[in-house]
């Protein structure tokens, strides 16, 4: 058995502290300093962490090895399983045009471009991050915006600032499962607290966004549209994550956000041309102005309506209690670790929830989804291998990040660097969300940030007297504001609306929203910290 020391360095926490925490500054200054590859900076992360946990803490090689593989494991399962599958849905509709007609029918639904943000980057790009995230949604929500006529640039910052209040339960609900794997919460428990933190986000995103399309007039003319749909996407997210299921809370949200949008009279007004003449600065797509025949129509808008099906029928009691009867739940080989008390840590055992995971039922509905739109199963097969093709790199950061995040929990690293974080007392409320959004904005990762620090948090909280449950919360729903200036993202941004070299004139852009925003959730995260909020806690 290997016992974790919290100050295996000169006796001292300080030392040891610094000693541990270099696998993640080295990873940090790789990605943010040198500009390294994603999973090139993992990577050597990985064998830094690998190196402090058997030099320094003395942890065998052959247990640090096995640790690192079972956080590259669940790397790919069921993290990247749910993010291949729900990628993969994604393609198959972009082969078969249906994505085009979806496009088609959102340009449809109001000619006034500040409420074409509002139905495109924000409730349907909420969709997309719901589903496949990583990048996704702020590539195909600006293209369809400089589509409809917006300014690349303007299209780009839209993208990027709408990408917010979803990310904490994009990709299925990746990011909150990691954080609960990585600390040892509950899904549940965790979920809630977030789902109590950015629903408040999406109160003010959608006004920001109007704003950013059409300044002081467009949040006078369209500020009541805005408020309903981001009030809509409030409660829905809220209730979804708190009561029904942590991934289904961004489906929920955008559909909620969506449809109370199309509802409200303001919406449907017709925009002046003034107002068209100044925000669309573009040449319009000539092809979205064809025509679909409706049950094109439905049918493009089924593999999402078939994923909600399949996830609600997932969440009925005897239903959920049958798939979970699959899962398998094994004792980690080569793994025998004790906190430093003594006591077996959880990572000595590992859970494989090979039917009830997220990814497993986006995959049933993808098999679905095959039928309704008329994809043959070559077709399908062939799709979902070029679908890993693609997210080949992705695939080896996340394994990587989480490989170096379990080296780094189960050799005693994360416990010594939260022991010595915990020293800032009542300031460790303010300073979560920061930590959170620091991880992302280098990281470009909401799940890869709560990866890396979820269990220090977690340890901080319970070294100050502060709710674990919060800390940790706050370290996603901080790292959400993260995502809109991190580099990968601004570069993803660029390239889809052709302003490549550009990510510095996005950046400036973002920058003053993105620590406008986090300010908020640190008061936010603060106050429920203390007597004034604590009521907002479940």
């Amino acid at each position: 058995m290997y016992v974790q020391e919290l100050e295996p360095v000169a006796g001292s926490l300080g030392l040891s502290a610094l000693v541990a925490a270099l696998p993640l500054v080295i990873v940090l200054v790789l990605l943010g300093g040198v500009r390294m590859k994603a999973h090139l900076a993992g990577l050597i992360g990985l064998l830094a962490a690998v190196l402090v946990a058997c030099l320094a803490y003395g942890m065998p090689l052959g247990q640090t090895l096995s640790g690192g593989v079972q956080g590259a494991v669940f790397g790919v399962f069921p993290i990247m399983w749910i993010v291949i599958n729900a990628l993969w849905v994604y393609r198959m509709t972009v082969r078969t045009r249906h994505f085009d007609i979806l496009r088609r029918s959102f340009g449809r639904l109001s000619d006034d471009p500040r409420i074409q943000a509002l139905v495109i980057a924000f409730c349907f790009g909420a969709l997309l991050e719901a589903l496949a995230g990583f990048g996704a949604p702020v590539a195909i929500s600006a293209v369809m915006l400089v589509a409809l006529g917006f300014d690349p640039v303007r299209a780009a910052v839209v993208a990027l600032v709408a990408n917010t209040a979803p990310v904490a339960f994009g990709a299925m609900g990746t990011p909150v499962v990691t954080l609960a794997q990585v600390t040892g919460l509950p899904l549940d428990s965790v979920a809630s607290v977030v789902g109590r933190q950015t629903p408040l986000l999406a109160l003010v995103v959608p006004l920001v966004l109007v704003w950013l399309v059409d300044g002081r007039r467009g949040l006078r003319e369209t500020w009541i549209p805005a408020l309903v749909c981001g009030a809509a996407f409030a409660v829905a997210q809220f209730a979804a994550s708190n009561y029904v299921s942590a991934q289904l809370a961004d489906i929920g949200a955008a559909l909620a956000g969506a449809g109370a949008l199309v509802a409200v009279p303001h919406a449907r007004v017709p925009a002046t041309e003034s107002v068209r003449a100044s925000v669309l600065t573009g040449a319009r797509s000539e092809e979205l102005d064809e025509e679909d025949p409706r049950g094109e129509v439905v049918r493009a808008y089924a593999p999402y309506a078939l994923i909600v099906a399949v996830f609600s029928v997932a969440q009925i009691p005897a239903v959920k209690d049958w798939l979970a009867g699959a899962t398998q739940t094994y004792d980690w080989p080569f793994l025998d670790v004790a906190g430093p008390g003594g006591e077996p840590v959880g990572g000595n055992v590992f859970t494989w929830p090979i039917v009830s995971t997220g990814g497993t039922l986006v995959l049933f509905a993808g098999v679905l989804t095959t039928a309704v739109i008329g994809v043959h199963a070559r077709v399908a097969v062939k799709e979902w291998l070029a679908t890993v093709h693609e997210l080949r790199f992705a695939i080896l950061t996340v394994t990587s990040v989480l490989a170096l995040a379990y080296v780094m929990n189960l050799s005693g690293q994360a416990a010594t660097i939260g022991h010595s974080v915990a020293a800032a007392g009542a300031g460790l409320a303010f300073l979560s969300p920061v930590l959170g959004w620091f991880g992302v904005a280098v990281s470009g990762s909401d799940t890869s940030s709560n990866a890396l620090f979820g269990a220090l948090q977690v340890t901080a909280a319970q070294q100050s007297g502060l709710s674990p449950d919060l800390l940790a919360a706050a370290n996603s729903s901080g790292g959400v504001l993260g995502k809109m200036i991190s580099p990968q993202n601004l570069t993803i941004a660029c390239a889809a609306v052709g302003l490549a070299g550009r990510e510095g004139d996005l950046l400036r852009k973002v920058l003053p929203w993105s620590l406008g925003l986090l300010l908020v959730m640190c008061l936010l995260v603060v106050g429920q910290s203390t007597a004034a909020l604590d009521w907002m806690l479940p």
